[in-house]
Formats: structure tokens, C-alpha cells, sequence
């Protein structure tokens, strides 16, 4: 079952009030924020390697993109539940970045969650790449505000989804750590698993 929401029922002030600071801002930080928003996510991919080499466990290192596909994967179900517009196509708002086209929905952000699946499979890997990821994740989720292609409350929910997720999956990978590490050295993986 689906149904079409209207997010600006809950914040969309908030969100007006956002794209509207956005507008009056300098240009330079309009841009930085820009493009952070567009092409920001390379910075947790990097992120996700780095922690590859410094992980304690091979499998712990491996299991965080396990862990933001399957944020990424809830996330994509719940916008094809709730099915709620842009906000940039129901209030009368110049956005920063174009708004995307009908059937691309808003509700929750997968930039969102995808950051901040990162940063929480990364707090396992090594909490001092997940303390930059987490700022990063902040970052992220602010700037898909900012450029008015969300609501905040989706956002925040994104941030939400993605927590929740990688840390449920972090945990039940962590448990099953030493069996998912036997499975993987009979596997084109086995070199991944070496000790650096």
C-alpha cells in the first residue's frame, strides 16, 4: 500500500525559512554547500576505504558497506511507501540546486541516510574516522536543506533510518564476525582478510 504525503504540513515553514537564508546568502557558500550536497558522498566512500586499512578486523571493515546498502535499501522502500513530493515542487521557492522530476521522492533523504549509515558503520571500524564521518553526515544532511531539495524533517529521518540500520546491522555482523571471516577466506575475499 502507498500514499502520497505533503511534507509541508510539518515543516514546511522551516523549510521556506531555510531556502529563503540560502537565497541571501554569499555566493561562495551557496556554492561550497552545493556542491557538498552533490558530490560530498565520494568523501564516505573514501572514508570507508581508510578504515579499511586501519581496521582492527577485516570483517568489521567489510560489513560497513554491507551496512549502508541495507540503510540505503530502507530508505528506498520507505520513499516508495509514503511517496512524498519535493518540497521544491509544492511551495512557490527558489531552491539553489534543480528540483528533481515528479516521482523522485523526498521522504527520507537518501543522502541522509547513506552519511549517516557511514558514519555509524565507520564508529565501528575506528571511532576517529567515525568522528569525521559523523560531522560529515551533519554536514550532508544540513546541506540537502539548504539547497531545497528536502524537507528538514526528511532529513532528519533519513539521519534516523540510516543510524538505526547500520547500527542493528554493525551489531548482528559483529556477533557472526568469526563465522563471516571462515565463509570469506574460501572466497575471491581472502586477501581483503589478510592482516595489513
Amino acid at each position: 500500500m502507498t500514499f502520497a504525503f505533503g511534507g509541508a504540513s510539518i515543516d514546511g515553514s522551516a523549510y521556506t525559512d531555510v531556502v529563503d537564508l540560502a537565497g541571501h546568502s554569499p555566493g561562495w557558500g551557496d556554492t561550497a554547500v552545493a556542491a557538498w550536497s552533490a558530490y560530498g558522498r565520494a568523501v564516505f566512500a573514501v572514508l570507508m576505504v581508510l578504515g579499511g586499512w586501519g581496521a582492527v578486523t577485516a570483517v568489521t571493515a567489510l560489513a560497513a558497506p554491507v551496512a549502508v546498502v541495507l540503510a540505503y535499501g530502507v530508505d528506498a522502500v520507505l520513499k516508495l511507501v509514503v511517496r512524498e513530493d519535493r518540497p521544491c515542487r509544492n511551495l512557490r521557492v527558489r531552491t539553489l540546486e534543480a528540483c528533481p522530476a515528479p516521482g523522485d521522492w523526498s521522504f527520507p533523504s537518501n543522502h541522509a541516510a547513506i552519511a549517516a549509515a557511514t558514519a555509524v558503520a565507520l564508529v565501528f571500524v575506528s571511532r576517529r574516522l567515525g568522528a569525521v564521518a559523523a560531522v560529515a553526515a551533519l554536514a550532508m544532511a544540513a546541506s540537502r536543506a539548504w539547497v531545497g531539495v528536502h524537507y528538514p524533517h526528511d532529513v532528519a529521518v533519513g539521519v534516523l533510518v540510516g543510524v538505526l540500520v547500520a547500527f542493528a546491522a554493525m551489531i548482528l555482523l559483529r556477533r557472526w564476525a568469526q563465522t563471516l571471516a571462515r565463509h570469506l577466506s574460501a572466497t575471491v575475499l581472502r586477501p581483503l582478510l589478510a592482516a595489513p
